[in-house]
């Protein structure tokens, strides 16, 4: 379905900018074909691996396709907005007006010169993205505490081996006290993917590594990827909580599966069973793929939920359209009811569109302190 959709714009390209070129018809075939083939990048990557969420190419294969397919849709847009033009400027002069190639020419350069960009912000590995919550009723011993929240990995033909061994080496750097993935490790199969997860086993931290399923955990066999995860050392919190120790006190850190679980006929996502035993009066943070559910999570006395799914939107404009299919959620901070969503913009992204523009990767460090009893002002705040 997707190689279908994303036919439309190529069409369009086809037609509004490669057809009306002053180049031999042969020169204009060439390039016409070479923009079909490259947008039915999901075709080959479903026929590559039986799914269109694992392109099983060579990495600069990938990088070649997703700046391809990404400078035919920044193509379509600039084009639409050409024609867009050029059609009011017919209608005030009454007149048909002849778009010259120069502004074609420069439409295209700057759709490929911007998904060059988008391609290069999307695979590096992201910088330390600083973040600081106040939670009420934060033990004294955990004043200060700071966690590294790793989300959407997406480790694959193109985030491989040697990424994910920076993204490790980066995070220990760190020195927090605890580790969080909250979802999305790899796209492919275990067999495929084991080298390149396989630097995941040197997460360290005092306090441990935690993790929630994403919704790519179930695409190709959650039971084999959940067994290997763990066989990593990362300790899933699977509709379940664990309760963070220091000096005597207490924090709640719990996680659920993510919500397209029942989908495949897995344990769908369950707060009240993750809540189930929590001690009362004891901070609770939630470790939950999609943010979707923040409401829910507030509602239930959560003070600080960790997402990610979103990706941020990508592309700035684009995560306004994102944020309508997941709550009003795209990326940072939002205060819901008295409860801290931060999603996460996310380590990596899927490879089936790695592009970013205006919206970056992060390694999110959040260092938790104590909240006084004063008036605080909504970031992002969800009416």
């Amino acid at each position: 379905m997707l190689h279908l959709i994303f036919s439309v714009p190529c069409l369009y390209v086809v037609t509004r900018f490669v057809a009306p070129l002053p180049w031999p018809l042969l020169f204009k075939l060439v390039l016409g074909a070479a923009m079909l083939v490259a947008s039915q990048y999901h075709l080959w990557s479903r026929l590559s691996s039986g799914s269109v969420f694992a392109p099983e190419f060579p990495r600069p294969i990938v990088l070649l396709f997703n700046w391809a397919f990404g400078t035919i849709l920044l193509l379509a847009v600039l084009q639409l907005a050409i024609d867009l033009g050029s059609l009011s400027v017919s209608m005030v002069r009454q007149c048909v007006t002849t778009i010259p190639a120069s502004l074609r020419y420069a439409a295209g350069g700057l759709a490929a010169i911007l998904a060059a960009i988008g391609v290069a912000q999307a695979v590096r590995v992201p910088p330390v993205q600083d973040l600081t919550v106040e939670i009420p009723g934060l033990p004294a011993a955990f004043e200060g505490y700071r966690l590294v929240q790793l989300t959407d990995l997406h480790i694959s033909r193109l985030f491989p081996e040697g990424w994910a061994r920076d993204v490790v080496r980066t995070t220990n750097a760190l020195g927090a006290d605890l580790i969080v993935v909250t979802g999305d490790f790899i796209d492919g199969t275990v067999a495929a993917r084991q080298r390149d997860v396989a630097p995941l086993r040197d997460l360290a931290a005092p306090d441990g590594v935690w993790f929630v399923p994403g919704n790519h955990e179930y695409f190709f066999g959650y039971d084999a990827r959940m067994r290997h995860l763990a066989s990593l050392g990362l300790r899933p919190l699977v509709n379940a909580h664990t309760l963070l120790i220091r000096d005597g006190e207490r924090l709640v850190l719990a996680g659920v599966t993510d919500l397209s679980a029942s989908e495949t006929g897995d344990a769908p996502a369950d707060l009240n069973t993750a809540l189930a035993g929590t001690p009362p009066g004891v901070p609770v943070v939630l470790l939950d793929h999609q943010p979707k559910n923040a409401r829910e999570a507030a509602g239930r006395g959560v003070a600080l939920q960790l997402s990610g799914h979103t990706h941020g939107g990508m592309i700035r404009g684009l995560d306004r359209i994102i944020a309508r299919a997941n709550g009003g959620y795209v990326s940072g901070r939002y205060e819901v009811d008295g409860m801290t969503l931060y999603a996460n913009n996310g380590t990596a992204l899927w490879p089936g569109f790695a592009l970013r523009l205006g919206v970056p990767s992060e390694l999110t460090l959040v260092t938790l302190r104590r909240k006084e009893n004063r008036s605080q002002d909504n970031v992002g705040a969800i009416p």
